[in-house]
């Protein structure tokens, strides 16, 4: 991979999580494309024992959102009357890790990294959250340079321990 390139995918990443941070989800939107598929799934201490066999352990889905449904939940955030981010959550993205590889078309790029996203609400609200994101980013053909269209995000932790679920990873 060229460094040009892995730097310009890289600042494209530190650019949304900037957008995520100060609550500028309209910009974050116009990032996503239309055929986006942004998900997580929950993970299972069972994964560890059944990766022997090589057997995938069920799951359930924490989001599993095209960009309408992502376009909703921002517009909910917007009437100030989503009762989960009263008063509205503080975040920080970090993200590291960085590995770009081709895609399976020549203007997308399939992205590994970590990331770690924390979050303080009120006075004492305090969580982290963290594991490891593949995204797939894809050429635009306007200023923005680059599109997302697809985000799979898979948390460390088993248990969600926030009081609800209301950020954008």
């Amino acid at each position: 991979m060229p460094l040009a390139l892995h730097h310009e995918i890289t600042q494209f990443l530190y650019h949304e999580a900037a957008l995520l941070d100060d609550w500028r989800f309209r910009d974050w939107l116009a990032l996503l494309s239309e055929d986006i598929s942004y998900t997580m799934r929950t993970v299972t201490n069972a994964q560890t024992r059944d990766r022997r066999r090589s057997v995938q352990p069920p799951s359930t889905w924490i989001f599993n959102d095209t960009w309408q449904q992502l376009e909703r939940r921002v517009a909910r955030l917007e009437t100030g009357m989503a009762w989960a981010e009263e008063p509205p959550s503080r975040t920080r993205h970090l993200v590291t890790n960085v590995q770009v590889l081709q895609g399976e078309r020549d203007d997308e790029f399939d992205v590994r990294l970590n990331y770690i996203l924390y979050r303080a609400q009120k006075e004492r609200d305090e969580t982290f959250y963290a594991g490891v994101r593949h995204d797939r980013v894809r050429r635009s053909g306007d200023a923005r340079g680059w599109q997302l269209c697809r985000r799979e995000i898979v948390l460390d932790q088993v248990v969600l321990t926030s009081h609800n679920l209301s950020v954008f990873f």
